[in-house]
């Protein structure tokens, strides 16, 4: 019997978990959670499995936004672009768990080097311009 890859457009868990990958997750998104309900003070919902809250004030998370377990926190940043990209970062805290928030730390401050900034995608991020797709076709 012969595994197929998962299609594009389905969500996939992560193949290998670090030890007490979950327990991690679940405890990161606790914490989420509720810093989230304290200080949102714009709407909240789900997306794919990712739990955005708006209106928090720009002290409580970093960047544009920071993913804590499932729970992504921002003030108004939320385009489609953003949101896939937490979505990656979601996914790695699946994966490591406990160890996400020193891993992190330990891959740097420049998300331009950070290798979980460039997984998600530096592009979705707004680390990085888009390449225009005519600009990409001749360069």
């Amino acid at each position: 019997m012969t595994e197929s890859a998962p299609a594009a457009n389905e969500q996939s868990t992560p193949r290998s978990r670090w030890p007490f990958a979950r327990l991690g997750y679940l405890y990161a998104t606790t914490v989420g959670f509720v810093w989230g309900s304290i200080w949102s003070t714009g709407r909240v919902e789900r997306h794919e499995g990712l739990w955005v809250f708006r209106g928090m004030p720009r002290w409580t998370f970093g960047r544009g936004g920071s993913c804590v377990g499932s729970c992504y926190l921002t003030d108004r940043n939320t385009s489609p672009a953003v949101l896939r990209h937490e979505l990656v970062h979601r996914e790695q805290w699946r994966r490591y768990g406990f160890a996400m928030p020193l891993l992190y730390l330990l891959a740097g401050r420049d998300p331009l080097r950070n290798r979980f900034e460039i997984e998600a995608g530096l592009e979705d991020g707004g680390y990085v311009r888009r390449r225009s797709a005519a600009r990409h076709r001749a360069g």
